[in-house]
């Protein structure tokens, strides 16, 4: 029987155990998307896990979507991130950087240059976006021509390169909750009538299409995919989720590991892994609200063979030493509800500015 603590290879990472800490926006970046200090201490505290996959990561200026989120498109946060790799690195760990475009989700008056957010289509998010005046609407995003829609998959591999010289192990592309290539995916917010937009064949492209850019840029063996089907997360409704994943998921190049964040149930994650014969990540969806029952489920998903390694977020986040706790059998810290941020209860987060 496979256990949580046995060692296992992804491609070029090498983890001395199956507990993945999962990604966590946190909010703690610098105004100019460079790394700090209390980043690399957060990482370096949670060095036991047999990997870390850190926050969303924008690959352009323009794929950012919230305050004091880093990015990797500029020398010095390449820079101030190797102090973080460095960190994680010296504990024993290893680190791979989620790279996420956020699309329509974002305001302009989170930038200096004041853009409009972007998506596949001009259909502005339901909601609200906390910017530095406070909570305002989503507005209607510029849809991107198919010249941009290029240049974005080359600010994806140009960030996958800035990661390997900032130190990381390899990098994940986000490719759920709601973001710019999840909207690509989803019936309610591509509307595009070219080669990007309408069937399911057509919305799946640009996922493969960044997916092998990065991979070609820093080897199949170093990068990875995050999904999240049925995930409604920033007003996402996929409409064909079985459809959309079983054409997806076998278009995937070869990658070190494919994780799939489970809204919901279990069956799609099931169509996933019988479709995908690489290395295989579960964020699994616990039943219950009880803690620690999603460390119950992180062995039940090794015990069933769903998956090769288990990505646990909160339980990360209150318990920076959980294999140790998990081995001993407690004792664990449960998680503040408190510092939850938005509707994804994998996603937490902390704005001094509110208080929390």
């Amino acid at each position: 029987m496979t256990s949580l603590f046995d060692s296992v290879t992804f491609g070029k990472i090498a983890l001395g155990n199956r507990l993945v800490m999962a990604p966590m926006t946190r909010n703690r970046a610098k105004s100019c998307g460079g790394a700090t200090e209390l980043m690399a201490e957060y990482y370096a505290q949670r060095a036991s896990a047999g990997l870390i996959i850190t926050e969303g990561t924008q690959p352009s200026q323009v794929g950012q979507g919230f305050l004091n989120t880093p990015g990797l498109h500029h020398p010095e946060q390449v820079r101030t991130w190797r102090t973080v790799t460095d960190a994680v690195h010296a504990a024993g760990g290893r680190i791979v950087v989620q790279l996420m475009h956020s699309g329509r989700i974002g305001h302009p008056s989170l930038y200096d240059s004041a853009h409009q957010p972007v998506a596949p289509s001009a259909v502005a998010a339901a909601g609200q976006c906390f910017t530095p005046s406070g909570m305002q609407e989503y507005p209607v995003p510029h849809e991107l021509t198919a010249d941009e829609i290029a240049a974005t998959v080359r600010d994806f591999a140009d960030a996958a390169r800035n990661a390997v010289e900032a130190g990381f192990d390899g990098v994940q592309v986000h490719a759920g909750n709601g973001f710019l290539l999840h909207q690509f995916l989803a019936a309610n917010t591509n509307h595009r009538t070219d080669g990007y937009g309408g069937s399911v064949a057509n919305r799946v492209r640009l996922t493969v299409e960044v997916t092998e850019a990065v991979a070609a840029a820093i080897g199949n063996e170093r990068t990875s995919v995050r999904l999240s089907p049925a995930n409604t997360y920033n007003d996402i409704a996929e409409g064909d989720t079985e459809a959309l994943y079983a054409a997806l998921v076998p278009a995937l190049p070869e990658l070190a590991f494919l994780e799939v964040c489970e809204i919901v149930a279990r069956p799609v994650t099931r169509l996933v892994r019988e479709l995908w014969a690489g290395n295989l990540v579960v964020n699994p969806h616990a039943t219950g609200d009880s803690f620690p029952a999603s460390v119950d489920a992180a062995q039940q998903v090794l015990d069933e063979g769903l998956a090769d390694a288990v990505s646990l977020g909160a339980l990360f986040l209150a318990n920076p030493d959980l294999p140790a706790r998990i081995k001993a059998g407690g004792p664990f810290t449960a998680p503040d509800e408190s510092t939850y941020y938005g509707g994804d209860h994998r996603g937490y987060t902390d704005y001094p500015a509110l208080g929390q």
